[in-house]
């Protein structure tokens, strides 16, 4: 094997390491079916994901905010194990990368509670250095904060770090933090949309995901 591309990884977790699409989208519905009476467009919702619940549901429904986020944080906690999926190959190539030297880290817009359960449930927490979640920062993605304090913690720097995400908000907020960037297509985004705001890499499934980084 040779030498890694990159010496820290920092990865997005809903859509990159964790298959929650559906989770999500579902807890979403459920909390505009209690407090609105209706449904959302999916792919509205799916627009939505990688931003902190909050302001999504703000911008949404100023109104009915607090209640919609109580609504979707008890229904996705109840239903998360019964739906949450992993992503073919997708741990066992964080596996790989610890045991290549790479130094690993998650930054998500997640609640913390939520994201360690997620991480738990698929047993990726063993490979992760260090988490960053929603309530470490202020600023949050397309943001680089939540990214440069994982770097931080991790006592790394941007220089010879990659962002992993599938989002295009991950792909500005790994730009912005003077992190290369790679884009999965397996999560939320469209990969036109990934294409566009030109990542390092464009990758489709875990053995490219590894051969980007590892070689």
């Amino acid at each position: 094997m040779t030498s890694p591309r990159w010496s820290t990884a920092v990865f997005d977790l809903d859509g990159t390491l964790a298959d929650t699409i559906n989770l999500i989208v579902e807890s979403y519905q459920h909390a505009f079916r209690t407090i609105l009476g209706h449904e959302e467009d999916p792919a509205v919702i799916r627009s939505w994901i990688g931003r902190p619940l909050i302001g999504a549901f703000r911008d949404h429904s100023p109104q009915h905010a607090d209640e919609l986020y109580a609504t979707y944080l008890q229904w996705n906690a109840d239903n998360t194990e019964r739906l949450i999926r992993g992503y073919d190959g997708v741990g066992e190539v964080l596996g790989d990368l610890r045991s290549a030297g790479v130094h690993v880290g998650v930054a998500t817009s997640k609640r913390r509670e939520s994201a360690q359960q997620a991480m738990d449930i698929l047993g990726l927490s063993e490979h992760v250095d260090i988490l960053v979640a929603m309530e470490d920062t202020e600023r949050h993605k397309p943001d680089p904060t939540p990214l440069l304090l994982a770097l931080d913690r991790m006592g790394r720097g941007s220089n010879g770090a990659v962002y992993v995400g599938d989002a295009v908000v991950d792909v500005l907020a790994g730009k912005a933090a003077g992190m290369d960037t790679v884009a999965v297509t397996w999560g939320a985004g469209l990969p036109e949309a990934l294409h566009e705001v030109r990542p390092s890499a464009v990758v489709a499934n875990a053995d490219e995901l590894r051969a980007a980084i590892l070689g």
